[in-house]
């Protein structure tokens, strides 16, 4: 042991700039079919005749499998290594996409576009990335590096919101879905670099030992870490229902389908500056405060969307500050749960926290698909949203960014 430190010491100055590239560009492919989901939910319906509940229900499943599966596949990657998590989520999301292409009834939809892409996009989703990262990274660089993998993702939804719309009107959303399928096999290549990269490494095991169990235990019996769980269900919730139906509801306004394309690219393009900017500002600056901020921002951006008159300006104004606020809340709140537990089950954590954030997301996708059809309007959802970001707002004020009180244990090995 006497040995390890100075060795580990000498190497923290230098990022793994490999591992971080790679990174970067697994969570921009795994997050840019996903955000673009909402482009096909028109063409899709005009084709087979099913209604947007029913679009609405796969995407929740969707989201809802994404968030059970962070937490499983997070512990996977903790154990035994980041590639193999990776590698199979690659292969569960191309099977999805491939059998949302080729559904020829509502049970193909929702097994492929829910079940199956959920697992996918949660075994590469941000919690195994930034575990993959915080076992590499310094401390004091985490923040700034969450950020830089979150802009990464944001990247992928910029990309292909016009990417996706493109091949549809030139290909069909049937084709376009295979398409995505393909590329999803990429993602094994570029996580070589990541293999081995388990929490049972020998730097993992400098820190404080504990099972899964005490682990959960401990988390969900932390005040900071409920409320934090507690305000992520609020973002998924938000995120969701927008990345879901928004290009819909562009044109129930009356406003151009190309608006909803520029929307989501604006989304996309000024959430890369956000998340750049949340990993800066976190690394400053006391988290949860600003986690407040941010959400307080969301409510106040689709408040003003709403009661002032709907124009392709208002949109594109609208798309760049939701933009800004989008996935800002993930490096801080990512950093956060480092910060309480340390990185050894950080993978697991994480998940439990994106869990909340899916729930979320299937609640928002959901309720957008149901109001709609029960009311023939968005706008009890929206302002649900209202509510639920206030609401957010007020549970992270009291959250304590520090880590938790544990015995100090020599080291045995």
């Amino acid at each position: 042991m006497s040995q390890a430190s100075p060795a580990r010491s000498t190497q923290q100055p230098t990022l793994p700039w490999l591992i971080i590239v790679c990174g970067c560009l697994i969570a921009a492919l795994n997050f840019g079919p996903r955000s673009a989901m909402g482009f096909f939910q028109l063409p899709m319906l005009a084709d087979t005749g099913w209604d947007r509940t029913t679009f609405g229900l796969a995407m929740a499943i969707q989201n809802l499998l994404w968030g059970i599966g962070q937490p499983i596949f997070g512990a996977v990657a903790d154990r035994f290594g980041t590639w193999r998590v990776l590698a199979l989520s690659a292969v569960l999301y191309a099977s999805g996409l491939l059998m949302m292409a080729t559904a020829t009834n509502t049970a193909m939809l929702h097994i492929g576009g829910g079940v199956l892409v959920g697992l996918g996009v949660a075994g590469a989703s941000f919690s195994i990335i930034l575990a993959a990262f915080a076992r590499n990274v310094p401390a004091e660089k985490r923040s700034f590096i969450f950020g830089l993998a979150t802009a990464a993702g944001s990247a992928g939804m910029f990309l292909f919101a016009p990417i996706s719309q493109g091949l549809i009107d030139a290909f069909g959303w049937s084709d376009t879905l295979i398409y995505m399928s393909i590329a999803m096999l990429i993602v094994p290549i570029l996580a070589i670099p990541l293999i081995g990269n388990a929490a049972s490494n020998r730097a993992a095991q400098a820190e404080f030992q504990q099972t899964v169990g005490q682990a959960l235990r401990e988390a969900l019996g932390h005040r900071s870490f409920v409320l934090l769980v507690s305000g992520f269900f609020v973002c998924g919730f938000q995120v969701a229902f927008i990345t879901a139906h928004f290009p819909a509801y562009i044109g129930d306004i009356g406003i151009d389908a190309r608006y909803a394309v520029i929307a989501l690219a604006l989304i996309g393009f000024f959430n890369i500056i956000g998340s750049l900017a949340s990993g800066y500002i976190g690394q400053r600056y006391p988290k949860p405060a600003f986690l407040a901020l941010i959400y307080i921002g969301r409510s106040i951006a689709v408040t003003a969307f709403l009661l002032l008159p709907q124009t392709p300006l208002s949109v594109t104004i609208f798309a760049i500050v939701i933009g800004l606020l989008w996935l800002s809340t993930v490096p801080p709140t990512n950093a956060l749960v480092a910060t309480m537990f340390g990185t050894r089950h950080l993978g697991l954590l994480g998940g439990v926290v994106f869990f909340s954030h899916q729930v979320g997301s299937f609640l928002g996708v959901w309720l957008g698909g149901y109001l709609y059809d029960l009311f023939g309007s968005y706008d009890p959802v929206w302002w649900l949203g209202v509510l639920l970001g206030l609401f957010a707002a007020v549970v992270h004020w009291p959250i304590r960014e520090q880590a938790v009180e544990r015995p100090v244990l020599s080291p045995a090995e």
